[in-house]
């Protein structure tokens, strides 16, 4: 199987969750319109396991932050690279893309990567 896998570890903060939850909430219907198998957009819950490296230590989050862990689930990466382009260039994500847009996160800080599947079970 070719399945292929965006990843994002995202600091948000706190007090934007919502705000947050409305922009993932649109990008999700946008990447499965555009044929993306899966959408998951995770908030951080029990991240301070002890003797384990925090995910608010990856993500270098800051006082009144938290974490966002996702992923996108594509076919393949060719898939994954036409949805992609597809996504950018739909008019529903034009706001979002804005060098003004008041986003409750700061794409700078965000942590990407594209993984091929190992295991799925």
């Amino acid at each position: 199987m070719d399945t292929y896998v965006d990843g994002f570890l995202i600091p948000v903060a706190t007090d934007r969750i919502d705000d947050y939850k409305a922009i993932a909430s649109l990008a999700g219907q946008v990447w499965k319109d555009h044929g993306a198998l899966a959408y998951c957009e995770c908030i951080g819950d029990d991240l301070g396991i002890p003797g384990m490296v925090s995910f608010n230590h990856a993500a270098a989050t800051a006082p009144g932050e938290t974490v966002v862990f996702a992923w996108i689930v594509y076919p393949s990466r060719e898939a994954r690279d036409r949805i992609n382009a597809a996504v950018m260039a739909d008019p529903r994500m034009l706001p979002m893309q804005s060098a003004d847009a008041a986003l409750p996160f700061d794409c700078k800080r965000m942590a990407y990567g594209g993984f091929r599947v190992l295991v799925e079970c």
